[in-house]
């Protein structure tokens, strides 16, 4: 696959765009507290969207067509879950963010349990964030490579430099901005492959809906209990209620979107209708799927397809018209782009309130300034170095991904439950339960089938329950050590 020098220039002028305007909606960000939540006055319509454009990555915009393309729609079981979840989220767990003026997640650990809960809470979400959105990074490179011929190397560096230039300058404005251009990008170029893909169908949405019909593709539930399978009812329904409350209630990620808000409820109103836009997005990127399954049945490629991931780049490459392949390829980086940004931001932020300052004492507001933009240089040097060595993974891009977002998610929510739901509990126990938690996510993670989906749900569980268990050991200690200090 190549593209030529007209959609280049127009990918290339996007991508000084988005540089720019990040630029200059971040002109104003003077201090620590304005460059990672600004302001905290932030209009909840625009939370909305950038929670939305945060969790649409490269891997949704291709390897959820992909999906549909070579099974069917049962995806949406899962996006079902996402929405359910996003309600316990507004209603559960939002009103602890905003019992103070918080900057990460994790201060409501520090709070309720102290400060090494906290810390390493934070140092866990830094560092599956970092592994996941490297390997997010690797897939939109990928895209990058076979379009140009470029080293994979050097796409990886291209899309994360330009990503990094943005977010180190104008901080969460310049995210949440881009993230609202970026959302507006990648699904007008998705609006405009559909319709061609239409247009190109001699029966247009009639043929497409009959031919998926037939061909099983607009299959939407299926109701068996397998413990293997993500995409199963049980599991889109209980599973992803779960990684939806791991993802989007105590990741801070999301979270930092959240304490951007003018307040509670406007932060609830951003939370619970985005689930019901990405539900929509879901259903309309496992559309263009059937859609692309149709049209190569009636027009086969010349060559095969090496994986369903790559069909969706194949059709906009050969298939688009000059001009529009560059406004599509736009669209694919915007959303590589929109995560990376928030994860960088994220990561800098977790990283200089939660591990820097509690050591480095009193600082002044620019010298936390400071020290966030160098770490968002330095975690986005990460994430490239991560995204190059995504080349000598085994298993599939996707798997990978949404294994290790999902691997900690439930043990950093099942501390959360710890804190919420009990009194007895102390730091001794809640750690006691991260570290057993760990420890049993590693094990299923790597020594079972288990499907992703219930990762968060088991690894919460599992946390709570060790947790709750050892905080009788630990109160039955400091019994005894109270009662030898009296008769002493």
């Amino acid at each position: 696959m190549s593209v030529g020098a007209v959609d280049l220039a127009i990918l290339l002028a996007y991508l000084a765009g988005v540089v720019a305007l990040g630029v200059w909606v971040g002109r104003g960000t003077r201090d620590f507290a304005d460059y990672i939540v600004g302001g905290r006055n932030r209009p909840w319509w625009l939370i909305l969207f950038s929670i939305v454009a945060t969790e649409t990555s490269t891997v949704t915009f291709l390897s959820i067509p992909g999906f549909a393309f070579s099974r069917d729609i049962t995806w949406l079981q899962i996006a079902l879950g996402f929405v359910i979840g996003r309600f316990v989220v507004a209603f559960l767990l939002l009103p602890h963010y905003f019992e103070g003026k918080l900057y990460t997640a994790y201060e409501v650990l520090d709070r309720r349990f102290g400060g090494a809960t906290k810390q390493i809470a934070s140092a866990l979400f830094i560092l599956t964030r970092s592994l996941a959105d490297g390997l997010r990074l690797f897939l939109s490179s990928l895209v990058l490579q076979e379009m140009t011929g470029i080293p994979l190397p050097w796409a990886v560096a291209a899309i994360g430099a330009t990503t990094i230039l943005y977010t180190f300058l104008g901080g969460i404005r310049a995210v949440l901005w881009t993230d609202l251009v970026q959302f507006a990008v990648y699904m007008a170029g998705a609006a405009i492959a559909f319709a061609l893909i239409l247009e190109r169908l001699p029966g247009g949405w009639e043929q497409m809906m009959t031919m998926g019909d037939e061909a099983g593709k607009l299959r939407a539930f299926d109701l068996r209990l397998d413990w293997a399978e993500p995409y199963g009812l049980w599991a889109g329904l209980f599973g992803g209620v779960f990684v939806t409350l791991g993802s989007h209630g105590v990741d801070q990620m999301l979270v930092q979107r959240y304490l951007c808000a003018r307040g509670l409820s406007d932060a609830r109103r951003a939370v619970w209708m985005s689930g019901l836009i990405v539900f929509a997005q879901f259903a309309f990127f496992l559309l263009i799927g059937v859609g692309l399954y149709c049209f190569y049945q009636l027009f086969p490629p010349e060559v095969a397809f090496e994986r369903a991931d790559s069909v969706f780049a194949r059709f906009i490459l050969d298939e688009m018209p000059v001009g529009l392949v560059g406004v599509l390829l736009g669209a694919i980086f915007a959303a590589a782009m929109s995560t990376l940004s928030s994860s960088l931001n994220s990561c800098a932020t977790a990283a200089t309130n939660d591990l820097y300052l509690p050591f480095a004492g009193e600082t002044s507001a620019e010298h936390k300034l400071k020290v966030t933009r160098r770490l968002t240089i330095a975690f986005g040097l990460v994430q490239i170095a991560v995204g190059i060595g995504g080349q000598w993974l085994d298993a599939s891009v996707v798997g990978s991904i949404i294994g290790v977002a999902a691997f900690t998610a439930g043990i950093v929510l099942g501390v959360f439950f710890l804190g919420i739901f009990t009194q007895r509990v102390g730091q001794r126990a809640a750690l006691a339960g991260l570290v057993v938690g760990l420890v049993g996510m590693t094990w299923i993670f790597f020594g079972t089938d288990l499907a992703w989906p219930w990762y968060a749900l088991v690894g919460s569980a599992g946390t709570f329950v060790v947790g709750w268990a050892a905080s009788f050991v630990w109160s039955r200690r400091q019994g005894d050590r109270d009662s030898r200090g009296d008769r002493r």
